[in-house]
């Protein structure tokens, strides 16, 4: 070929691409954009919540109503806005080299971005405090810790509505296993809505009205099972590998943290649930009404209980251990050690086993722990749950929401982390199969509890 008439095809095809790339530059110069002042108008208060949409699947339905299929897919260019970051230096340090305040600028940068793509090519309105909320939780979330979580102002209500002890809903304590994400029935409540609809311990938790909870965490769960009293939830179950369907009526509940009674031999017996604001008290008081009754042994029963308040257990062990032994302490990663001590002159002047299971976590392996180290008592049971982390509750004044994020490992009195591995009891007693089932105060009889009030009256 000519070698001009080839020089000459070249300029061409060069001509029409940079007539073709300044077209789409300036088509790009007149697509619209958001303001900041008209960002601000739309600006609404916190939205307490959090919000999802629960469409799964990949279709896309056009506008005349048929499954849409590549052919009728369009485009449109990235906004003006953008086309520097394409084809130009972006002039700054990678983000492994950048300061914390360079990363920092960076991110608000995309995300001014972001939502400006969203405000302007999102079919549909848009919430921005809604989209906040979500990237809250996906922060705490990306952690990868279970036990640590951003709670919106409604979520962070429902909390310290709970630590108080009264609330509404359906009267249950459940768990979570951090492995299968698996949401379970720890007990029923005795005479609460969910025992009096035929939940059982154990039930595993599948659907809230309809919608599968797989992937949510443990306190999106419970605030779906919570709300306003008289209405109803319907909940899907997990039984023996069989779904089963439970409407239960929601109430107000007022937990009661402490039960206590007599048993055989002057053997005194306290349950106790979980480690909340007003557990300390409780548990004082039942020492003192079974004391006064002729109490010569005590079975402290911490079975199913998932924890609670670290203050709650201090208390509690500091009215049954000498003043001044260390009862907890807490480690965090630079190494800063909190003590806690026993902090009043009572004792308990009787036998003391403390009885626990594979649910026993957390504020209930604190208990347990000092009551073995320091040897004041002995630990009958299972093993139990390994639960050796502490989290601090941290309330965000600008709209009283609040995070919830693990800070330190807690260590008993002799220096022993059990996170992961649990404690094991002095003495090893597997509950009987039949009554796995059964909640424990309904119980006709407990082999557990009769090898704890048989080991107490060893001890005498």
């Amino acid at each position: 070929m000519n070698k001009k008439i080839l020089v000459g095809i070249m300029i061409v095809f060069t001509s029409i691409f940079l007539i073709s790339c300044k077209g789409i530059l300036d088509g790009l110069k007149e697509l619209p954009s958001v303001t900041d002042s008209e960002k601000e108008e739309k600006d609404d208060p916190p939205v307490s919540g959090t919000a999802g949409n629960n469409n799964t699947g990949s279709s896309r339905l056009d506008n005349n109503g048929t499954n849409g299929t590549d052919n009728d897919v369009t485009t449109t260019p990235a906004p003006r806005a953008d086309v520097d970051n394409l084809f130009g230096d972006h002039g700054g340090n990678s983000n492994d080299t950048a300061t914390d305040e360079e990363k920092r600028a960076l991110f608000d940068s995309k995300l001014n971005t972001i939502m400006q793509y969203i405000d302007t090519y999102f079919y549909d309105e848009v919430d921005d405090n809604v989209i906040y909320d979500a990237m809250l939780h996906a922060a705490l979330a990306s952690l990868g810790d279970p036990y640590s979580t951003y709670y919106s102002p409604e979520e962070f209500d429902m909390l310290m509505e709970s630590a108080s002890g009264t609330y509404s809903g359906i009267g249950a304590t459940v768990s979570q296993n951090i492995e299968t994400g698996k949401v379970t029935i720890v007990k029923p409540f005795i005479d609460s809505p969910a025992m009096k609809a035929g939940v059982l311990p154990g039930d595993e938790i599948y659907k809230v009205e309809g919608m599968p909870i797989e992937g949510m965490d443990l306190n999106e769960v419970v605030s779906y099972l919570k709300g306003p009293e008289g209405t109803k939830v319907n909940v899907t179950f997990i039984r023996d590998e069989e779904e089963i369907d439970i409407t239960i009526t929601r109430a107000k509940i007022v937990v009661q943290f402490v039960s206590s009674r007599m048993l055989e031999d002057n053997i005194g017996y306290i349950m106790v649930s979980e480690f909340e604001e007003t557990t300390a008290e409780q548990f004082s008081q039942a020492i003192d009404d079974l004391m006064a009754q002729g109490m010569k042994g005590l079975i402290v029963d911490l079975r199913d209980n998932p924890g609670g308040l670290v203050n709650a257990v201090v208390d509690m062990l500091s009215r049954i251990t000498p003043k001044g032994s260390l009862l907890v302490y807490t480690e965090d990663k630079y190494g800063y050690k909190d003590n806690e001590y026993s902090m009043t002159e009572d004792q308990l002047s009787v036998p003391l086993v403390v009885l626990m299971n594979g649910n026993s976590a957390s504020a209930s392996e604190i208990f347990a722990g000092a009551v073995q180290d320091l040897g004041v008592g002995k630990i009958i049971g299972t093993q139990s749950f390994g639960k050796g982390i502490v989290q601090s509750v941290i309330p965000i004044m600008q709209d009283i929401s609040g995070i919830k994020v693990t800070s330190s490992k807690y260590f008993t009195p002799k220096g022993v982390c059990i996170h992961g591995v649990g404690i094991t009891p002095d003495v090893v007693v597997e509950l009987d199969e039949d009554l796995k089932k059964t909640l424990i105060e309904m119980r006709d009889h407990d082999n557990q509890i009769d090898a704890a009030r048989e080991l107490v009256k060893s001890m005498e």
